[in-house]
């Protein structure tokens, strides 16, 4: 059934305490619960909800073998003989009751509406528009990239037509008793006139590293930062990490912020979501191995819209996605809209009415929230494509600031060569 669907599941061991013995079968994660089911009869012999956990710990049992804890109120459920081991189990468990707990503060509140309020339909609408306005900004500053871009073609065309001017105008001053193209003197002059240009077009450049040096990281264009456990490749070792999701890359850092691996935006060949909650990136390579990194994040849905517009010939969403999506209830809960709608559902006026009878009575009224839960979802999707729009034009932009300063330096150098050629064709009429 749909509502089985798991998030990820392990072959291990549960101590069942009242017959006091070790039963085998397999530990099965779902977004909200865990749950182990016996390998022999399929009996579910123990299920709770993630927000009812209250420790999860290694431990040993007998002093010997190493096992897993996790208690639920005075209920204390040993885990053992771990597959693939007991620290990534540990880890994949932790990660996921953590965010569990902190999207679960107001578990216990009255549920927010989710029917579609006035002031919720409001801001989708001022939001789309200004996301619509800006997508046509991003089209026009594309087009105009590639206009400099084919500026930039011609320039280099010039340039090479121009070098082929020079060879002939050369050949065409050297006397005719020289029968060897260039004379020694005016190619020595020639050598010296280039290798300035050269000095001067290093200096340039180097400047313009050190200003986009100082630039600093902050200046990337950090879109969203999420907890993650990851692996690389085939490896079943799962770490605790973070995935920063950058206008031009996708970064990957280990639980004390080290860098792993970074894969600029060209360098993905393909994005595979398997669930909402796990993905693999891959860049493939001619000759070795690929470089691919499996991901796992309660987070993980926040992520997957951002992904879905950056690299959106280049992802794939796998079959057990689709089961997923299929089913509502296992879609994830987002911590912050449920506690801010749970907040605003609290907000409680305290009015005395006049009783027909002439009795007054205190009435509290629950006022309905200015925005629902979907609406609150989805204006912060939208707010996050919307973020993602102005990091990219802003990057364009910059992008486009070096073009036409590159520009402007090339014009300059045909302008000047073009001048002297005239000047040089001139003394030969």
């Amino acid at each position: 059934m749909s509502k089985d669907i798991s998030i990820h599941s392990w072959p291990c061991s549960y101590y069942v305490s009242n017959e006091k013995r070790w039963v085998c079968g397999t530990l099965s994660l779902t977004p909200k619960s865990l749950r182990f089911t016996s390998s022999k009869d399929g009996e579910n012999l123990a299920s709770f909800r993630l927000f009812r956990i209250s420790e999860i710990k290694k431990e040993s049992s007998s002093f010997i073998f190493s096992s897993l804890t996790i208690t639920e109120g005075n209920v204390k459920h040993w885990f053992s003989s771990l597959q693939p081991s007991r620290a990534v189990v540990f880890n994949v468990l932790e990660h996921f009751w953590r965010e569990q707990l902190l999207g679960s503060g107001a578990a216990a509140g009255v549920e927010a509406s989710e029917s579609q309020t006035s002031k919720g339909k409001e801001l989708i609408r001022l939001v789309s528009g200004s996301q619509k306005r800006l997508e046509d900004t991003g089209k026009v500053l594309h087009h105009q990239g590639e206009q400099f871009d084919n500026i930039m073609v011609g320039l280099n065309k010039i340039e090479s037509d121009s070098d082929v001017a020079d060879k002939l105008l050369s050949e065409l001053e050297s006397p005719p008793w020289w029968p060897f193209g260039k004379l020694p003197w005016r190619s020595q002059q020639e050598a010296k006139i280039q290798h300035e240009a050269s000095a001067s077009a290093s200096a340039s450049a180097s400047a313009s590293a050190s200003a986009s040096a100082k630039k600093g990281p902050g200046k990337e264009g950090v879109i969203t930062k999420v907890p993650v456990i990851f692996s690389k490749g085939e490896d079943l070792n799962l770490k605790p990490g973070k995935l920063t999701v950058l206008v031009s890359a996708l970064e990957i850092s280990d639980s004390s912020s080290q860098h792993v691996h970074r894969y600029h935006r060209e360098e993905v060949d393909d994005i595979r979501v398997h669930t909402p909650f796990e993905l693999s990136i891959r860049q493939r390579f001619i000759g070795k191995p690929d470089i691919s990194y499996r991901l796992m994040s309660a987070k993980m849905p926040e992520v997957l819209s951002i992904l879905e517009m950056q690299y959106k010939k280049k992802i794939e969403f796998m079959t057990d996605y689709s089961a997923f999506k299929s089913n509502p209830e296992q879609s994830p809960s987002n911590p912050e809209t449920s506690i801010w709608n749970s907040a605003s559902g609290f907000i409680d006026c305290i009015r005395l009415s006049e009783a027909q009878s002439g009795e007054q009575q205190a009435q509290l009224q629950v006022l309905q929230p200015p925005v629902s839960d979907s609406e609150a979802q989805e204006l912060k999707q939208m707010v996050m494509k919307l973020k993602n729009l102005a990091l990219e034009a802003e990057t364009e932009l910059e992008r486009q600031d070096e073009t036409l300063d590159i520009i402007t330096s090339s014009v300059d150098h045909a302008t000047t060569h073009i001048d002297k050629h005239i000047r040089r064709m001139r003394k030969l009429l």
